[in-house]
């Protein structure tokens, strides 16, 4: 049976991780400041005036939010951060806003799905940070968050990782935060050989506690009840008079993010939730398979934590496009075409602020917009997990590949892969096909996993059992606060 995390399990464990923290000067920030900075204790917004926004202090925890100031050093806190494209970009009259992850510690937003699956258990005594390394299996950004986390959190860190990840995630690992960095084969899609590290782990290292991204609720009720309300507060900025929130687009990666679509069909009942995948792998598209280059979104499974009951559609994006609009993004010729073409410096300037996988994401929302012939009263919201500046390596690869970047080929991607975007690789989700994408969890799970097909079925047929565990934070913030009381770090 699948149960919320509600209770202290064990008080010695627990008494260790007070003590640590209390040693160590580390304060947890509950669920609703990060949220709601505003929130946030003075004299904590005082200290963090002197503190960069990725150093290794344990105050930037209070950092995990959408709603940091965007600077390196010094920044508080303000609204959400995050882009509007406008139509001579994407080639649509419906809206297009994308959530900014690049001001986020580490500069993506895997970093509070992280915290959601640590925070929990150690103030419930179920990790010693003086005796237990936390293991952050990943296809990128989420075991970065993870090994920042562990280290502002007083812990050890392992990260794992595919091989073929981009230089720059394992170069910060190792020499900034010190973390084990476990290679495993394969690229993107190769998530199987990532789990296949972990049950070696499990078997032969007792001190290493697995925190899976794709089956822990904490990573899913982090972004429901934050990412959620981000999108929320977006909306009702740039909302039109006569607008509606028809689309909420998210990569389905380790269903993480796309839980804040589960948030806003709370209160916009109609909104249409995507599920962006890569063409190279088209796993709920398709039940397909393959290799990919859309760094951010891992698949070939269906993540225990989707709630498939909420995903409307499924899109599929052909990484070339998205690799293509990578360099008309972030190359100065790239950036001379958009300019006479009358696109406005400063949205030029900003679109270094998309990742790999939130051009996908984007072209996702482009094909959803043509597909659901949504027009200028109709908005789009998705995610730019990361920035651009985590890909400069992908850059210069292409850049040796490829040649140098010219406004004619800056033209021919332009007119292919933004405005020639079509709405072929999609598919509306009706109630078998959902329950078909569910019955793909089997294969990963029960047979591999080795979870209990009885929890499988309540995944399924218990609908009340995703609004338990997407709404557990309240019961954490409670335990956050009897946490930070017997450190006494707040007095």
């Amino acid at each position: 049976m699948i149960k919320p995390i509600d209770t202290v399990v064990d008080e010695k464990t627990l008494q260790s991780a007070i003590s640590r923290f209390k040693e160590r000067g580390i304060i947890l920030p509950t669920f609703k400041q990060q949220r709601n900075p505003e929130l946030i204790p003075g004299k904590i917004k005082d200290k963090l005036k002197n503190i960069g926004l990725w150093d290794l202090n344990p105050l930037n925890l209070f950092r995990i939010t959408w709603k940091n100031e965007p600077k390196e050093i010094g920044g508080l806190f303000g609204g959400v951060n995050y882009i509007e494209l406008p139509k001579s970009i994407t080639g649509v009259d419906a809206k297009i806003v994308l959530l900014i992850g690049k001001w986020f510690p580490t500069g993506a937003h895997k970093v509070g799905a992280a915290y959601g699956c640590l925070a929990p258990v150690i103030t419930t005594g179920q990790f010693d940070p003086t005796k237990h390394k936390a293991v952050w299996p990943s296809t990128g950004n989420y075991c970065r968050g993870g090994a920042f986390d562990s280290k502002l959190m007083g812990t050890e860190s392992v990260a794992i990782l595919p091989e073929e990840m981009s230089a720059e995630r394992f170069t910060w690992l190792r020499d900034q935060i010190g973390s084990e960095v476990i290679a495993t084969p394969g690229c993107e899609s190769n998530v199987k050989e990532i789990y296949d590290k972990v049950w070696e782990i499990r078997k032969t290292r007792p001190e290493c506690v697995i925190f899976n991204q794709f089956d822990e609720f904490g990573n899913a009720a982090w972004h429901y009840n934050t990412t959620g309300h981000a999108i929320e507060e977006v909306y009702n900025e740039v909302k039109p008079l006569k607008g509606r929130l028809a689309s909420f687009v998210s990569a389905t990666g380790s269903a993480g993010t796309i839980a804040a679509g589960d948030y806003l069909r709370t209160i916009h009942p109609h909104i249409n939730v995507v599920a962006s995948e890569a063409l190279q792998c088209p796993t709920i598209l398709r039940n397909g398979f393959g290799g990919h280059r859309i760094e951010g979104i891992g698949d070939k499974h269906i993540p225990w934590i989707h709630n498939v009951h909420n995903t409307n559609t499924v899109t599929a994006i052909d990484d070339e496009d998205c690799m293509r609009l990578l360099r008309l993004f972030n190359e100065q010729e790239g950036h001379d075409y958009l300019k006479s073409l009358g696109v406005e410096q400063e949205i030029i300037n900003n679109l270094h602020l998309i990742g790999i996988s939130g051009i996908g994401n984007l072209l996702s929302a482009i094909k959803t917009a043509k597909y659901y012939e949504y027009n200028s009263d109709d908005v789009i919201i998705t995610i730019a997990t990361d920035s651009a500046d985590m890909y400069q390596s992908r850059i210069a690869e292409l850049h040796e590949e490829r040649g140098d970047y010219s406004e004619l080929q800056a033209a021919k991607d332009y007119e292919k892969c933004l405005l020639g975007t079509q709405t072929d690789n999609m598919k509306e989700l009706k109630y078998m096909d959902q329950k078909a994408v569910h019955n793909l969890k089997y294969f990963t799970w029960i047979e591999q996993q080795e979870k209990d097909l009885a929890d499988l079925n309540q995944l399924w047929y218990d609908h009340e059992i995703w609004h338990t565990m997407f709404n557990q934070v309240d019961r954490w913030d409670e335990l956050i606060n009897e946490f930070n009381e017997q450190t006494g770090l707040l007095k």
